[in-house]
């Protein structure tokens, strides 16, 4: 277990370990897939009849493997990511994945979110790509969450102020409030606590003692962070699990992910316990799967389930060009 000295969020040491970015996207997807036959299914429901494996068909009648945009978006920052920071070209992929089914599992856009769809709409109209995401209260879908995870690679390395800008940015091509920032930033700075074998529960005392601080040397409100107090202020491990919500508001998404994090003990328990929540069963899953991914490390993701993820090749060689530019 790491020193609390050890463990400061700007001072570690983050030198990427090689596997991690196979584990975190392959973690990612793998969650997002379990979900996606499901989404929008009753925490009841799923009470009556669980998902305890990788299924096919379901809410959206497609084959068993197949990820959302979740993952799609996810790999469309990725795959830009590979050639360096670029928010235009990031931009740019988004709208070809909405236009011409660039990064889609099966050559398909299904389940776009709405505040998605009107920032990729925005974009093609020639709004800068900072400047697309809706930026009102009620634009605090999970739909930058889901996607964050790949812009871990680039920041690692970097100072707390240009991880913020960096992840405010790339939050804001799609939603541009400050809780949906800030939810990017807490989940980018504790999948960066994992990036090196640590204790989860350390990584997490970590987040308590030094992310309030942190966002308010550099301007933040403290009040924009009163959404995050049972992350930052109470334990989120201790909650039970009709305190958890599992909707596609970005703060419950956040709070269910790590909740399902901190309660499991593997990678497949955390992410089936994401699903079986029930309502955005894909993105939860997603967003926990690329935790867990990190933590459990890729051997130990069921490896039928990733033999069954759709284009299962080609997410391996974007997982092998990332891993050489970091």
């Amino acid at each position: 277990m790491k020193k609390k000295s050890d463990m400061n969020m700007d001072n570690f040491s983050h030198s990427a370990l090689p596997g991690q970015v196979r584990s975190a996207l392959f973690g990612l997807a793998v969650g997002d897939a379990l979900g996606v036959p499901v989404e929008f299914m009753s925490r009841s429901a799923l009470k009556r009849d669980p998902v305890t494996d990788m299924n096919g068909f379901g809410t959206y009648g497609l084959p068993a493997g197949t990820w959302s945009d979740d993952s799609s978006l996810a790999f469309c920052l990725a795959e830009v990511l590979t050639e360096g920071f670029d928010m235009g070209k990031i931009a740019r992929n988004f709208v070809n994945w909405k236009d011409k089914s660039y990064w889609t599992p099966r050559g398909s856009v299904f389940g776009i979110g709405m505040a998605t769809n009107k920032a990729i709409n925005r974009l093609k109209r020639g709004i800068k790509p900072e400047l697309a995401g809706g930026s009102t209260e009620d634009s605090n879908g999970n739909g930058s969450l889901m996607r964050i995870l790949p812009l871990l690679f680039h920041i690692k390395d970097k100072p707390l102020n240009e991880r913020f800008e960096l992840t405010r940015l790339v939050s804001s091509i799609t939603h541009a409030h400050i809780h949906s920032i800030i939810a990017c930033f807490y989940y980018l700075e504790f999948a960066r606590l994992l990036i090196h074998p640590v204790d989860k529960f350390e990584v997490y005392k970590t987040l308590k003692e030094e992310f309030i601080g942190n966002l308010e040397s550099f301007g933040v409100n403290p009040e924009t962070l009163v959404p995050l107090n049972k992350l930052l202020i109470d334990d989120i491990f201790t909650f039970n699990e009709e305190d958890i919500g599992s909707s596609g508001y970005v703060i419950e998404t956040l709070e269910a992910s790590t909740w399902c994090l901190m309660t499991t003990d593997s990678y497949d328990s955390s992410v089936l316990k994401a699903v079986n929540l029930g309502g955005d069963t894909d993105t939860t899953a997603a967003v926990t799967g690329g935790l867990a991914g990190l933590l459990y490390g890729y051997e130990q993701i069921p490896k039928h389930w990733i033999d069954a993820l759709a284009r299962k090749d080609d997410i391996e060689d974007l997982c092998r060009r990332l891993t050489t530019v970091f």
